[in-house]
This record gives structure tokens, sequence and C-alpha cells, in this order.
């Protein structure tokens, strides 16, 4: 059963700690990262065989294979992720930057010039669930921002891959599949084999050892973030549902077992009716006994005093995903500081963000939306700026410029800037 604490007896590091996992992660992902650069294809078809039963004569999804699978999908679901895609694309044409160019000073032009990555590659989870989600959330928005080739990887169990995935894919704009998943899958991304090519960036949400993969090639190559598992964290006035309220908790308990589902709320009566609520729910999950052992070791209702206590025990969380469940909920929206989407009102259930509203469900977790974004247009461009000046704005500045460089002891810098001006080098 979920534990009840008040404000007063809980640490705010206690609301979303969790059993530490004792594996020596780390390195058996440094050995797959060696053996991948070492031996190519050869190494990704032994992991696909000893980690997901597939024994593969070729990585790489074909047309033939990729078209028969969205064939294969009902005529429903595809107008649903289409729809679901159009919505996605929808939010995300808010993003996209455009360049900018002025002139601050007579024969001075300055600017920035945004262009799209050559290529992308996007990690789908495919261990305990398939995820079409995923594929629209990353596919998306890359292909909006410009990139030229999106490259997607998910394991293939039993060398099948999931009907709903493929088909995502193509709703997506993907333009390469392969069969691949976990550490391995990273590091062909990063460093490409006889089959894989080379990306520029690396996106999508994965295990532990996917997560500890993208953490070591960072640098080699762009991520999107570290991503720990699931969060909610619901704040719930006593005027609210216990049923929906448990509900909304579920939707994150049943990721895995490592998932937090936090409740705040100032009423006593509501946490006792929530906590029996997530009791009766929870036997009816086919998930069941992944929601168990989520909201058993890391499930809490917190008492707060008031609304506003808990906006601020958000503040202090910076939950992934946080419910303000209340009759004004934008009354309280400026207070919210960090969290990674926000979904206000009674009517808006985390699920909204994770399928159909539009909002990026690809979020920063474990207290990283203090500092960090949902995945946007913005992870699919980089920006360059640009200078120019002519002879006369030059010589209006060089010798500041010359002052400026000296003064940190960097003569040839100073040299760049008054030489042109025939002004000899500075001693």
């Amino acid at each position: 059963m979920i534990k009840q604490y008040t404000y007063e007896t809980i640490s705010i590091e206690e609301i979303f700690a969790r059993e530490e996992d004792t594996t020596d992660v780390s390195l058996v992902v440094s050995e797959i990262i060696l053996d991948i650069r070492k031996n190519g294809d050869t190494a990704l078809k032994a992991y696909g065989k000893k980690f997901d039963g597939a024994d593969l004569e070729d990585l790489e999804v074909s047309e033939e294979e990729w078209d028969a699978a969205y064939e294969r999908v009902d005529a429903e679901f595809i107008a649903i992720l289409e729809e679901a895609a159009d919505h996605i694309k929808g939010y995300h044409q808010n993003q996209i930057r455009t360049d900018f160019k002025y002139e601050p000073r007579e024969g001075v032009v300055l600017g920035q010039k945004i262009m799209a990555l050559d290529r992308v590659g996007i990690y789908v989870p495919g261990g305990t669930a398939s995820y079409p989600s995923s594929v629209l959330m990353n596919g998306v928005p890359a292909k909006l921002a410009g990139v030229k080739e999106v490259i997607m990887v998910t394991p293939a169990k039993g060398g099948k891959l999931n009907d709903d995935v493929l088909a995502a894919a193509k709703i997506a704009g993907v333009d390469r599949i392969f069969k691949m998943g976990g550490a391995q899958a990273v590091a062909a991304l990063a460093y490409g084999t006889e089959s894989v090519s080379k990306v520029d960036k690396i996106v999508g949400p994965g295990n532990a050892f996917v997560a500890e993969a993208k953490r070591q090639v960072y640098g080699k190559v762009a991520i999107d973030m570290i991503a720990g598992p699931s969060e909610i964290l619901v704040i719930a006035d006593g005027a609210s549902d216990p049923v929906v309220v448990a509900a909304d908790m579920l939707s994150q308990a049943e990721h895995d077992k490592m998932a937090s589902a936090v409740l705040v709320t100032e009423s006593k009566e509501l946490a006792d009716a929530v906590s029996l609520e997530l009791e009766r729910q929870i036997p009816l999950l086919p998930r069941e006994e992944i929601a168990r052992s989520s909201i058993d070791d890391n499930g809490k209702i917190i008492i707060v005093a008031s609304i506003a206590e808990a906006i601020a025990v958000s503040n202090e969380i910076a939950p992934e995903h946080l419910e303000v469940c209340v009759d004004n909920p934008f009354d309280y929206l400026d207070d919210i500081k960090h969290a990674g989407s926000i979904f206000l009102g009674r009517n808006a259930p985390e699920a909204l963000g994770d399928y159909f509203a539009g909002t990026n469900h690809t979020l920063p977790t474990s207290g990283t939306a203090r500092f960090s974004n949902p995945l946007s247009v913005d992870d699919f461009i980089k920006k360059s700026s640009y200078t120019y000046y002519t002879e006369e704005a030059l010589a209006k500045e060089a010798d500041k410029i010359n002052v400026f460089a000296n003064r940190e002891g960097l003569q040839a810098h100073g040299n760049s800037a008054i030489v042109r001006g025939e002004r000899g080098i500075s001693k």
C-alpha cells in the first residue's frame, strides 16, 4: 500500500527517492561500446541474439518488410496515429526558429544562421511494451526541423518488430530503421558500423543501459538528455475525484517498477480515499505486478497545509509530469517554476501529453527540469553566428580590440585586427 506522510515528516530528497540499482551498469556498457567499435555489425548481431533472441541476417528493415507491417495495422489506428502526428506537428511548428541579421553600427553586419542537423538517431524502447508514441514524439519534430536523415533503432524481440511502431515510423517520416536495442544500438549510432551510419545526435528514452550508453558516447555525438525512471506528481485539492487521481498516478506507475507516482494534497480525506482507490484499481491492470511494485516502493502521498504549499513542494522536486487538479489552475501557473510538462485542471490527464495533445512526452526526469527542457525542434538544429565589417568599420574599432587583447596577454589577437590598417605589428 502507498505510504502517507505530512510535509513535516519527509524531506524533499525522499519524495522521489528510489532504491539504488547495485548492478555495475557503467562497466557493462563500456565493454559493449568497445565491442561495437571493434567488431561492428558482427557484434550487433551477436548482441541481438543474446539479448533479444534475434537471429538476424540483415540488421536494417527492408522497404518490403516496412510496407507489409504498415498494411497489417488496422485503419482505425492508422487514422489515430496520423491525427496524433498532426497535433504534434501543430504544437512544434511554434518552436521553429528563424535566422536573424542586423546592422548595429555603420559598416557592421551581425547575424545568426539556423541549420538542421544532418543525421539523427532516435531510440525507441521495445522491452516491456511497444511505443509508437515515442516514434512520433522524436521523429515528427526532427523532420519539422529539417533533419535530412532520421535513423530509428529499436529492439527486435525474436527478430520481429512491432507493426504499430513501424507504421508510426512511416507516418513520422523516419528514413531508416535498424533492428537493434540497448547500449549496442547507442554505440552503433555514435560510432557507425558497416551498416549503420554515424549520427550527429541520439534522442529518445531507454533503460539504465541505454541511459548509461548515451552518457558515455556524449561528446562523440550530442544527446537529448539522460532520462531516468518516469515520474508523476499530482497536486489535488479536496474536491478532486479519488478515482481520477488514482488512475492518473497509475498511468505512470505501470511504466516500470522504478517509476514514481506522488500525490500532494491539503485534504486528509482525499489522501485516504486515493490510497483505498489505488488498492482497488491495481489488481485490474494487466501490468499489475509492475504497478504494485512502483506504488509500494516508490509511491507517496504527502499532506500539506494548502495548494500554495503544494506548488512550493513541486518546485523543489521539479517533477517530470505535474498535474494541477483544481478548479482554477491558471491561477497557479505563474507560480510553477520547475516541471517538465504541466497538465492543468481536472480534465487534463498526463496521458494527453503521452499520446495526443501535441506537446512532447520526452521530458527531463530526476529533478533536471530545474535546468532542462522537453524534447523540441531546438534539439534538432544548430546555430552559427556570423560577422561582417567593412574596412572603415574595422578601422574604428581595431585599436580598441588591440588594447583589449593585450590586456589579456594575447598579442597575436590584437595584431590580427590592426595589421589590416597598415598600422604595423604592435610592440
